[in-house]
């Protein structure tokens, strides 16, 4: 079984590895709380963040919880830990060789401390794909896992000449690990970009279908509260509706999937020339599938998926308030 790993951040870009180099040590922030010792318990480490950090959500509080306990009990004497330099891209690895100290001379961020003899480091390059997105948590403290610890115990202990020369950028060809991990994070986005949706509000999805729809050249009318006979949005490219292709909407937001009846229902208040486009967040069953394969009128079934993938192709060209309602922010990925 390989060795546990610890990896610990020293703060934002590696702000505070100067520190951790040369005070042999590794820290935690958490400023607000003071001296630790004599602390063992994951109740009492919450009880104290609790005082220390009374904005904290459940959330946060149980994810901080256990950052600070595992520091305390967990990095033990004998433990490996990993540091990381951005700037040098290496990797600094050294052993736990002393119990928490709390240090109210240090820098606030730096009072929280273990005592570490750095032994070893290793360059980022040398490092599957793998295993470097593996490392690649904002979280101050966590456990690598166990193929990535293997290899990094594995580099660590080779000498530089049994790993042979860097790969050459003008030989460099695509990495298929780099592509799972690319394919991994789209697919991790679409997720959030899920859970976001989920809680919009029924009248703010109807708006980010509308505005979904003039991004891809339609003008909208929304219709007012009350009963709308099963339309929910009009779309055309003519305000008035008038030029064709009319397209009627139907925007259903809510967990259950839609079934036969109500694809049915839809399908059959369109008129001539409509197309109809039913949006349902929960989904269909394959009843309601099938209704819409037969029916008389071009009829279209986006759910979650579908919608979540029309906004990422169309969302450069949303207008402002449309963006409003699910917010984006763009990263790049090398090609």
């Amino acid at each position: 079984m390989p060795k546990q790993i610890w990896v610990v951040r020293a703060g934002r870009d590696g702000m505070f590895l100067d520190e951790f180099l040369s005070k042999s040590m590794v820290a935690i922030g958490w400023n607000q709380i003071g001296d630790l010792t004599g602390v063992g318990s994951r109740e009492q480490v919450s009880a104290i963040l609790m005082q220390g950090y009374p904005d904290y959500s459940k959330g946060q509080l149980a994810m901080n919880t256990g950052q600070v306990y595992r520091f305390l009990c967990e990095v033990v004497e004998g433990e490996t830990v990993v540091t990381y330099n951005p700037d040098q891209r290496i990797y600094h690895v050294g052993t736990v060789v002393g119990p928490y100290a709390f240090h109210p001379e240090y820098e606030i961020e730096l009072r929280h401390t273990k005592a570490v003899k750095w032994t070893a480091t290793i360059e980022r390059d040398r490092l599957s794909a793998s295993t470097k997105n593996s490392l690649g948590s904002i979280a101050t403290l966590f456990c690598a896992s166990e193929a990535a610890s293997e290899e990094l115990m594995a580099v660590a202990a080779a000498k530089p000449a049994s790993l042979g020369p860097l790969p050459s950028l003008d030989d460099a060809v695509p990495d298929e690990e780099e592509t799972e991990i690319l394919q991994d994070t789209e697919q991790r986005a679409m997720e959030f970009l899920q859970d976001r949706l989920s809680k919009l509000s029924w009248d703010d999805m109807q708006r980010l279908v509308a505005g979904l729809l003039r991004a891809m050249g339609y003008k909208t009318r929304i219709s007012p509260a009350g009963p709308d006979r099963g339309k929910d949005i009009v779309a055309s490219p003519d305000a008035l509706g008038f030029v064709p292709p009319r397209i009627v909407i139907e925007v259903k937001h809510r967990k259950g999937a839609m079934g036969a009846p109500d694809v049915r229902s839809f399908a059959g208040g369109l008129r001539n020339h409509d197309n109809g486009l039913y949006v349902s967040t929960g989904g269909f069953t394959k009843e309601a599938q099938y209704e819409a394969e037969r029916a008389n009128h071009p009829l279209t079934l986006m759910n979650s998926v579908d919608l979540g993938t029309a906004i990422v192709e169309n969302y450069d060209l949303m207008d402002l308030e449309t963006r409003t309602l699910l917010p984006f922010k763009k990263i790049y990925w090398p090609a």
